[in-house]
């Protein structure tokens, strides 16, 4: 039992220092007015209720909105391409290699790439539209709110498909080809070998990585800060930008601390929703 527990303390240990006491700290937090200017007192419930207004219900709405759409975009997308990559072509393991840069280069060297060509005066894009005459002047993507919104998205597509289409690419591969090959002898054309094989045997997998990638994408600040810092005029302000602009741009520590539980708890249900999931796919896969 000694020895047990002595091969579990490492780990315990871990949790303890790295997990739960800054989540404990937090929450504490949350309840006070904690500042760089007060002494710290105890206020109940008043952070909670004084973020629930229109402009933080605005922002929730604005988060989730940016992770749908992000997420939906990578999973399209990285299905697609895993799709392709597994295609008996030439070179397609050039192709392979070809997808990793937007994972390998640097978070924020990329994203200031994408800044870089977004500027109207002289980012490529603005410069392309001009050339071709689908523009009369520069374009600056990132001065407009929906704009910006949607460069943001991008952005972080373009950063997240190549770990999704890979991981794809891996459980495509993974399907036994003898299914394929009977279907195709009963007669299968591509459309229905991949609608009732390639996808419901991808189904765990396409489970997994949008739970992972929504955690990140809700999560996500290196983009929006580098690109917007949440502007224009708010129009790209997440939950995570608001949190950091409250605790350490206003240094408000306690809302701030209220907005990260409110952060941890949205994350929390999505992860109870992704077990359920799970656990219903395994039943039905014992069943069957």
């Amino acid at each position: 039992m000694i020895f047990a527990w002595a091969l579990l303390a490492p780990a315990i240990i871990y949790v303890t220092i790295i997990v739960a006491w800054p989540l404990v700290e937090t929450f504490r937090l949350s309840f006070t007015d904690a500042s760089l200017k007060k002494v710290t007192n105890y206020v109940g419930w008043r952070n909670y209720t004084k973020i629930f207004n229109d402009t933080f219900l605005t922002v929730i709405l604005r988060t989730f909105t940016w992770t749908f759409f992000s997420v939906l975009l990578k999973m399209v997308i990285g299905t697609c391409g895993a799709v392709l990559l597994n295609a008996a072509v030439p070179g397609r393991h050039l192709f392979r290699i070809l997808t990793m840069p937007p994972w390998i280069v640097p978070m924020a060297i990329g994203i200031f790439m994408w800044g870089w060509m977004y500027n109207g005066q002289f980012g490529m894009i603005s410069g392309l539209l001009q050339r071709f005459g689908l523009v009369d002047g520069p374009v600056a993507f990132l001065a407009y709110g929906t704009s910006a919104y949607w460069a943001t998205i991008i952005t972080d597509v373009w950063i997240g498909v190549p770990m999704v289409t890979i991981y794809f690419l891996a459980a495509i591969q993974s399907i036994p080809k003898d299914l394929y090959e009977a279907a195709w002898t009963d007669g299968a054309g591509r459309w229905m070998r991949f609608r009732r094989i390639t996808l419901p045997l991808m189904a765990p997998a396409i489970i997994t990585m949008s739970m992972l990638s929504l955690i990140a994408t809700f999560n996500s600040f290196d983009i929006i800060w580098i690109l917007t810092r949440g502007g224009p005029s708010g129009q790209t302000t997440t939950m995570i930008i608001d949190t950091y602009q409250t605790a350490i741009g206003s240094k408000k520590y306690g809302e701030g601390a209220a907005r990260a539980v409110v952060i941890c708890i949205f994350l929390s249900l999505f992860c109870i929703a992704y077990f359920r999931i799970t656990r219903r796919l395994q039943t039905i896969g014992g069943k069957e």
